[in-house]
């Protein structure tokens, strides 16, 4: 079962996406995400230019010695564009490796250890009475556990507050798809820290003074903090039991999650940046995190995710994996088979695709009363319709960054 043929198919339906598609001498096609939210022509550019050449003519069931090969054979080793070649490589032969013995991934990767999945997903609003709307609209949609971002007084705009489209006929409507804007340049927000951290803690008294005890509640920091303030934020939202306290700070500093650790009990999430099994080392090892946040798409595949997760696992840490629009519908799939496959899930993050999205890739995952499920159908149960996805080309995205009121750079 040799790799015949490697295609690299770039579109935009309600963002860009990036997905390779293998097809072996006896017919058997598999599709894996390379998308980059961002960067996208630069993942293309690197499968197209060095990585389809190597595969034409390899066995197609050779999995662990292909992932090995692109990762060792390029000696520049690591990072986000490296890492998500390799994973749509990685997903790709493993969807044609399930669908050739006419079985699910999950059954591959040592079969069900659950029912379902449970999954978060992204309320918000710049006022709490927004934002009240936004989690009842959660609620009704199944949702069991709710990630909440809230704007801050003074600020203009602010990561993970919805926005409201602009696009004619559609003016008004949330709009969840893309963070990245379609524009030639990112836009520029604002931010304040201590501003932040004064409002937050009273957003989560009134979330749970309106919604009670029971809901799991998730917060995003989206790497913002120095690692005294995320110690700071983290003992005053204890009150509030979250179920985690996501990238309170840039965590290519693991030390830095230390001083966090020694001054609160919520819980910890990080790794939704990180590449590798190296990111993580001494936070698995010294128990400085609770929940690893990685993506298939971007941590070099099924494969190497999957170690990382037993790594994990011997220190009681759960998994968390990185699930919103940025990831297309096939990375999300791969995502699901792992959550159902291993023994140390914790959750899964899920944000919806739009209709465009959804007619392009064809999926078997559900999502009922709050759980995911990858379906039964062989291979990752995902299809690319080539002829829709050539209805959408790629187009230019950044997403935002922030300034502080001075004018200095500062982390989105």
């Amino acid at each position: 079962m040799k790799i015949e043929r490697a295609e690299v198919i770039v579109t935009s339906p309600d963002r860009n996406f990036v997905t390779l598609k293998l097809t072996t001498d006896d017919g058997i096609t598999g599709i894996g995400d390379g998308t980059l939210n961002g960067r996208e022509l630069a993942v293309a550019s690197y499968l197209s230019e060095h990585v389809v050449p190597l595969l034409i003519d390899r066995d197609a069931s050779r999995i662990e010695d292909t992932w090995q090969f692109l990762y060792r054979s390029a000696y520049w080793r690591r990072g986000p564009v490296t890492m998500a070649a390799i994973a749509a490589v990685d997903v790709a032969l493993w969807d044609i490796k399930a669908k050739s013995v006419g079985l699910p991934l999950y059954q591959l990767l040592g079969g069900a250890s659950r029912e379902g999945i449970l999954a978060y997903g992204h309320a918000s609003g710049k006022d709490t009475e927004a934002l009240f709307d936004s989690v009842r609209s959660h609620q009704e949609q199944g949702y069991r556990a709710i990630r909440i971002q809230t704007g801050v007084p003074g600020l203009k705009s602010i990561y993970g507050v919805a926005a409201n489209v602009t696009q004619p006929g559609n003016e008004g409507k949330r709009y969840d798809y893309e963070p990245a804007q379609r524009a030639l340049r990112p836009a520029e927000e604002d931010w304040d820290t201590r501003s932040y951290l004064r409002h937050l803690p009273t957003v989560f008294e009134a979330v749970r003074g309106e919604f009670g005890p029971e809901l799991p509640l998730l917060h995003d920091g989206h790497h913002r903090m120095t690692p005294i303030q995320a110690a700071k934020l983290g003992k005053a939202l204890e009150p509030y039991d979250l179920f985690w306290l996501e990238d309170c700070t840039p965590a290519e500093n693991q030390q830095a999650l230390r001083l966090v650790r020694e001054h609160t009990t919520t819980p910890l999430a990080i790794g939704e940046v990180f590449n590798t099994v190296w990111d993580y080392q001494g936070l698995i090892s010294e128990q400085l995190i609770d929940y690893v946040r990685s993506a298939v798409t971007h941590t070099g595949g099924v494969t190497h995710l999957k170690k990382i997760l037993e790594f994990a696992a011997q220190y009681q840490i759960k998994s968390g994996i990185h699930g919103p629009t940025d990831i297309s519908p096939v990375g999300m799939a791969a995502a699901l088979h792992l959550d159902l496959a291993i023994h140390n899930f914790g959750i899964q993050e899920y944000m919806k695709h739009g209709d465009a999205t959804n007619r392009t890739f064809k999926q078997s995952f559900t999502f009922e009363d709050g759980y995911l499920h990858p379906g039964d159908q062989p291979g990752i149960g995902v299809e690319l319709d080539v002829d829709e996805a050539g209805k959408y080309p790629y187009q230019t995205a950044y997403l935002p960054y922030n300034r502080l009121a001075d004018g200095t750079v500062h982390d989105w």
